[in-house]
C-alpha cells in the first residue's frame, strides 16, 4: 500500500471512525503503526536470519488466515467504544471486549493435569494466571501430586528450598505451555503466568534480581511474568531486571505514589534494556495493585469509630484507591481514547515498539459477605487493565456479573473526594497502605515458610 498523500485520500481509505484496522506485512512492521493506531494490529516479522521453504516461514510466523482472523478479531475487541457493551449474554465475554484481560489468581497440579486449566481458558475467557507464596502452600498441601517429585529430590539430596523452587517452577512451565497459544495469538499480550520471587528476599535488592534471573532461567518459557514485591528495595531490582529483558509482574502495590514510582522503575528499566540493545517489544510488565485488602483494613479503622459518618464511607475506599491508580497510568501512558496524552518520556520508548506496564488489579475476591461479590469485578472496567481473580469471584462474575461499559472513567473526582473524606475522619492513607504492605509481605513469608514445611514432612526419614 502506498501511504496516503493527502487528508481527503487517507480517509477515504482509513476513515477515522473505523478503528479495528490490521496491517500484514512481512517485513518489519514499523511503518504501519502510525495507520493502524491504538486498536489496530500488525502481523509482521520483527527479526531476521529463519531460513526455511516460504510455506513453512509464514505458518511459523503468523501469516496465515486463521492468525490474521484472530488478530482481526482482536482489533474488533479493542474498538469497542467507551460504554457501548458487547452484544453476547456472557459477562466475561463482555468484560473481554471492554479491554479487560482475565487472568486466575491460582494453580495447582491437579488444575493442570485434570484440564481444569485448559477448560477456563476455552469457556471462560481466561488469557493468564497468577501465583503467590500462598496459592502454592496450599496447592502442595492440600494434594498428593507431588509426593513422588519430593521424595525423588530428597533421595538425590536436594535442598527444601531449592526443591520448592523446583516443584514451582515445574507448575509455572506447565500452564506456561497450556497458555502459549494465548500469547501467540495476542503477540504477547496476554497468555501470561507469573511465578515470585522468594519474599524472603523482599528487602534485598541484589538478591532479589539474582532469585528473578534464576527463576527466568529454571522456567525457561517466553510468556513467564516474575513477581517481584514493590518495596523500596524491590523498585531498584525491578529497574535491574527490565533492564534486563526480563518481563516482571511488580506485586504487593497498596498506594498511589508507590504505584507512580513502580512506574517510573518500569521506565527505567526499558531505558537500560535500550542502552543495551535489547528489543524493547519483547519486554512486558503489569502493575498489580491490592485492591479488597484495602477496604479490609479502612472499614477495620471505620467500625472502630463507631459514627454514622465513619459508616457510610465503609467498603468505598479500595475501588477509589484503585480508580485513582488507572488515572496515574493514564498520566503516564497515556489514555485509550486518546484524550489524554501521555508523558514525554513514555512517548520515546513507544517510538521503539515498548510496552506498556498495565494496571493489574489484585486482591479481588470479596472479603465481606456484605458486599456484592463481583464489585471488585464491575467497578473496575477499563480499556488496557488485567483483573486476576480466584475461580470463585470468576464464576460469579460469569453467573451474574453485570458488565456496562467503562466503569472508571469520569470517577477521578469523586474517587479523590472519598479518600479526602477518609482522612477527615481521621483515617491516615499513609498509614494503611504501609501496615497492608508490611503485612502483605510477613503473610508471603509465612505461606514461604509453611510451603517449605509440607515439602519437608513429605520427605523419606533420613538415616
Amino acid at each position: 500500500m502506498r501511504p496516503p498523500r493527502t487528508p481527503f485520500s487517507r480517509e477515504s481509505v482509513l476513515p477515522p471512525s473505523v478503528k479495528a484496522r490490521v496491517a500484514v506485512e512481512a517485513g518489519i512492521g514499523l511503518t504501519w503503526h502510525k495507520y493502524v493506531g491504538d486498536a489496530g494490529r500488525i502481523v509482521s516479522l520483527e527479526h531476521f536470519g529463519a531460513s526455511a521453504d516460504g510455506k513453512v516461514l509464514f505458518q511459523e510466523f503468523g501469516f496465515t488466515a486463521q492468525n490474521v482472523a484472530a488478530v482481526a478479531q482482536e482489533s474488533l475487541g479493542s474498538e469497542t467504544p467507551r460504554g457501548t457493551p458487547r452484544v453476547t449474554d456472557d459477562p466475561l465475554e463482555r468484560l473481554s471486549g471492554e479491554g479487560v484481560s482475565i487472568w486466575l489468581d491460582d494453580l495447582s497440579r491437579g488444575r493442570i493435569t485434570s484440564g481444569s486449566l485448559a477448560g477456563l481458558v476455552h469457556k471462560r475467557h481466561v488469557v493468564g494466571v497468577t501465583t503467590n507464596p500462598t496459592i502454592f502452600q496450599q496447592a502442595v498441601g492440600d494434594a498428593s501430586g507431588y509426593a513422588e517429585q519430593i521424595y525423588d529430590m530428597a533421595l538425590r539430596g536436594v535442598t527444601v528450598s531449592e526443591a520448592v523452587r523446583v516443584i514451582t517452577a515445574a507448575d509455572v512451565r506447565d500452564a506456561a505451555d497450556i497458555l502459549r497459544p494465548v500469547f501467540d495469538t495476542t503477540r504477547g499480550r496476554d497468555g501470561w503466568v507469573s511465578i515470585e520471587v522468594e519474599p524472603r528476599l523482599a528487602h534485598g535488592t541484589d538478591a532479589t534480581a539474582a532469585e528473578a534471573r534464576h527463576l527466568s532461567w529454571l522456567v525457561d518459557r517466553p510468556n513467564t511474568l516474575i513477581k517481584i514485591p514493590a518495596t523500596r528495595a524491590g523498585l531498584r531490582a525491578i529497574t535491574e531486571v527490565i533492564g534486563l529483558g526480563i518481563s516482571v509482574n511488580v506485586t504487593l502495590i497498596f498506594s498511589l505514589e508507590r504505584h507512580r514510582k513502580v512506574m517510573e522503575a518500569y521506565l527505567a528499566g526499558l531505558e537500560k534494556a535500550r542502552e543495551r540493545g535489547l528489543d524493547l517489544s519483547k519486554i512486558h510488565s503489569v502493575a498489580s495493585f491490592f485492591v479488597s485488602r484495602v477496604d479490609t483494613e479502612i472499614d477495620k479503622r471505620l467500625e472502630a469509630l463507631g459514627t454514622p459518618e465513619a459508616a457510610a464511607l465503609r467498603g468505598k475506599a479500595g475501588i477509589a484507591n484503585a480508580r485513582l491508580a488507572y488515572q496515574a497510568y493514564e498520566e503516564v501512558f497515556g489514555s485509550a481514547d486518546g484524550s489524554r496524552p501521555s508523558s514525554q518520556r513514555w512517548a520515546v520508548l513507544h517510538r521503539l515498539h515498548a510496552n506498556k506496564q498495565r494496571p493489574l488489579w489484585a486482591s479481588t475476591g470479596v472479603k465481606d459477605p456484605a458486599y456484592p461479590d463481583t464489585r471488585y469485578v464491575t467497578e473496575l472496567v477499563a480499556p488496557g487493565v488485567v483483573n486476576t481473580m480466584p475461580e470463585a469471584t470468576l464464576e460469579a462474575t460469569a453467573d451474574h456479573g453485570e458488565i456496562n461499559g467503562n466503569s472508571i472513567a469520569g470517577t477521578y473526582e469523586q474517587a479523590r473526594a472519598h479518600l479526602d473524606a477518609l482522612e477527615k475522619q481521621g483515617i491516615s492513607y499513609v498509614g494503611v497502605v504501609q501496615a497492608l504492605e508490611t503485612e502483605g509481605i510477613r503473610k508471603f513469608q509465612q505461606s514461604w515458610d509453611s510451603l517449605l514445611e509440607a515439602v519437608r514432612a513429605a520427605r523419606p526419614l533420613q538415616h
